[in-house]
C-alpha cells in the first residue's frame, strides 16, 4: 500500500509542507517518487516518519536526525553508530523525564497551595501589601 503526502501528513499530524521540508533536508532517505514526480510513501516510510517524529518530539535536533538518516542510508555497517546515537538520546530523554517529574511536583505543590482555603487569606494580605507600596 502506498500513501500520498497528504495522507502521511494527516496520519502524523504534520503539514505536507513539513514532510516536504524533511524530505528536502534528507531526513526521509527512502521516499520514492512516481512517474509524475509525486512522493509515494509505503509502510517502511511510515515507520521511518514515526521514528523521525519520535526523535524530534523527544528533543533531538533536526541536524542530528539528519546524521542518523545519513548513517541509515549507508546501510548495516553503520548500525553500531546509530545504536550509540539512540543510546545517548535515550539518556537525554530520561534526564528530561526526571526534570519533568520534578517540575510536576512543584506544580502539584502550587495547586495544593491554591486548593487550601487558608492560603486565600494569605494571598489577599500579600495583595494589600503590594498595593500599599
Amino acid at each position: 500500500m502506498t500513501y500520498t503526502i497528504n495522507e502521511m501528513a494527516a496520519k502524523f499530524g504534520l503539514s505536507a509542507h513539513t514532510i516536504r521540508y524533511y524530505d528536502k533536508e534528507g531526513l526521509l532517505p527512502f521516499v520514492r517518487r512516481n512517474k509524475a514526480g509525486n512522493r509515494q510513501f509505503d509502510e517502511v516510510d511510515v515507520d521511518w516518519i514515526r521514528l523521525v517524529c519520535c526523535l524530534k518530539n523527544t528533543g533531538m535536533a533536526l541536524k542530528d536526525i539528519k546524521v542518523y538518516s545519513d548513517l541509515a542510508r549507508k546501510g548495516s555497517d553503520t548500525g553500531f553508530a546509530r545504536q550509540e546515537m539512540l543510546r545517548q538520546h535515550r539518556k537525554n530523554v530520561l534526564r528530561q523525564i526526571e526534570q519533568f517529574q520534578q517540575d510536576l511536583k512543584l506544580i502539584d505543590t502550587k495547586i495544593d497551595f491554591y486548593d487550601d482555603p487558608e492560603n486565600e487569606a494569605i494571598m489577599d494580605q500579600l495583595k494589600k501589601l503590594e498595593q500599599q507600596h
